[in-house]
């Protein structure tokens, strides 16, 4: 095989970009996590092109705002009580009326209930996973694993996160990122599977964000170019790393150098993008707008998330908490079990109810006085519900066999409710719905047909999502 022939000016100018290279390589892995690890697995880094839908569903939606509730919020607390129901199954708050006739919600929610005719609530999901881990990672792809166990981690065989798929189907038409996740990689344990792009390669990982948003130094380092380099300088220098590379035999040959020189390309070209920058960029906010949304990390990452898909970012996965909460009383996420005195019903009004009080309604509202609801799906959901009994610690324990998850915006009927549970709020009654069903919506809220294949790192041909549309909330 010829390979082209260059010049010793040529390469004396490679070897003078030599140390601005390693400067991008750095922040590259920084961008990107654990992104470049994985060199010498190199099905991980390609994966062969997916199948395309022979029709397009009638998508509204040009963006998902996926809020994770990590650690499982009380379904029979919050938006599916049971007023009716038993002592010991009733919830120790009270309900109260909302937008929707008939349709009551706890106490703690006054503001939420007020919008609650903007979301379409699906009371009938359902699935088998009783751990953290393996019941995040159903919730975050859609896909069941294949054993519930708290050990489960990130595995080549494992399904990819719903926005990597997004980036590799139906990618964002700018330099602005497909998929962004922040502001932790969620862990029980090991990291929580599902958060990444899989065996789809590191291409279509997130843009990770780890910086907390409400920091008043919040900004992305990452992104930043050196002070002593140009856009002159850096176009350059980028070329400088495609002459290397055809003159590297790695290069020519290696599958997954080629999948990290796409991952490379595409973070510099966001380094090059003020659309980028101004995105990131919560101080161009009114402190007003930044108060509406709470000063708190999960708050401000919700005003965040709104001003990506105003940008044109197509995915946005913001996580409530980095880990389950366990036994804290001030930090974490929905876990109270009640263990050593941390009673729900003490945690819950303290810490969880308020930060979703003032952190939903604001986001809906902010997102439909500028005109984005319609087009912005905006799904609340946490990888599983409480038991309907209360506990000997007088709070509740973990529950996948029957909860809700809130969808909003984005081609969503408001005020509808679809599936039933029963009378104790533990098993649907009526119209059951899979995590797959939630998936197969996402996706055709979208406008991507969710019998779309992808192909793992076998060659093997696989749907995004393994479930239907649910129709009855789809306007």
């Amino acid at each position: 095989m010829n390979r082209p022939q260059y010049n010793q000016s040529q390469l004396d100018s490679a070897v003078r970009h030599f140390q601005d290279e390693q400067f991008l390589r750095r922040d590259l892995l920084k961008i990107g996590g654990a992104g470049f690890l994985g060199l010498t697995l190199p099905k991980l880094l390609s994966a062969s092109e997916p199948k395309q839908p022979s029709a397009k569903p009638p998508g509204r939606a040009k963006s998902v705002i996926f809020l994770f509730q990590f650690g499982g919020p009380s379904h029979v607390d919050m938006f599916d009580m049971k007023p009716d129901a038993p002592d010991g199954i009733r919830s120790k708050f009270a309900p109260i009326q909302t937008s929707v006739p008939g349709l009551v919600t706890c106490e703690h929610l006054p503001e939420t209930a007020k919008v609650m005719d903007r979301v379409a609530l699906v009371r009938s999901v359902h699935h088998k996973m009783k751990n953290h881990n393996s019941a995040g990672y159903h919730a975050l792809t859609g896909v069941a694993p294949p054993l519930d166990d708290q050990r489960l981690r990130e595995l080549p065989d494992l399904y990819p996160a719903y926005g990597s798929i997004v980036d590799q189907v139906a990618p964002a038409s700018s330099e602005l990122p497909t998929f962004v996740s922040y502001p932790y990689v969620i862990a029980d344990g090991s990291t929580t599977p599902g958060q990444r792009a899989s065996f789809l390669g590191k291409k279509f990982d997130p843009l990770l964000i780890t910086e907390d948003p409400n920091d008043p130094h919040f900004k992305l380092p990452e992104l930043s170019l050196p002070a002593n380099l140009s856009q002159d300088r850096l176009s350059n220098r980028r070329h400088m790393q495609r002459l290397l590379n055809r003159q590297s035999q790695l290069w020519e040959s290696s599958t997954q150098a080629r999948g990290l020189d796409d991952y490379y390309e595409k973070v510099l070209t966001m380094l090059a993008s003020s659309r980028v920058q101004q995105a990131f960029d919560l101080t161009q906010e009114s402190e007003k707008v930044r108060n509406n949304y709470g000063r708190t990390t999960y708050g401000q990452g919700c005003l965040l998330s709104r001003r990506l898909v105003e940008a044109g970012v197509k995915f946005v996965n913001v996580y409530f908490s980095k880990g389950i909460g366990g036994q804290s009383t001030t930090s974490g996420g929905w876990d109270t079990h009640g263990f050593n005195n941390t009673r729900m019903y003490k945690i819950l009004p303290e810490f969880h109810l308020p930060i979703t009080e003032q952190t939903l309604p604001t986001l809906l509202l902010d997102l439909e006085t500028r005109g984005l609801l319609d087009e912005t799906l905006v799904v609340w959901m946490g990888e599983f519900g409480r038991s309907p009994r209360i506990n000997k610690n007088i709070s509740r324990d973990h529950w996948p066999f029957c909860y809700t998850v809130l969808m909003a915006g984005g081609g969503i009927r408001g005020g509808a409710i679809h599936g039933a549970s029963d009378k104790q709020g533990a098993y649907p009654d009526r119209d059951p719905v899979t995590l797959g069903d939630i998936a197969a919506t996402m996706y055709a809220l979208l406008g991507i047909d969710p019998e779309t294949q992808i192909y793992d790192r076998l060659d093997r041909p696989l749907p995004i999502a393994q479930g239907k549309p649910i129709q009855s909330i789809m306007a």
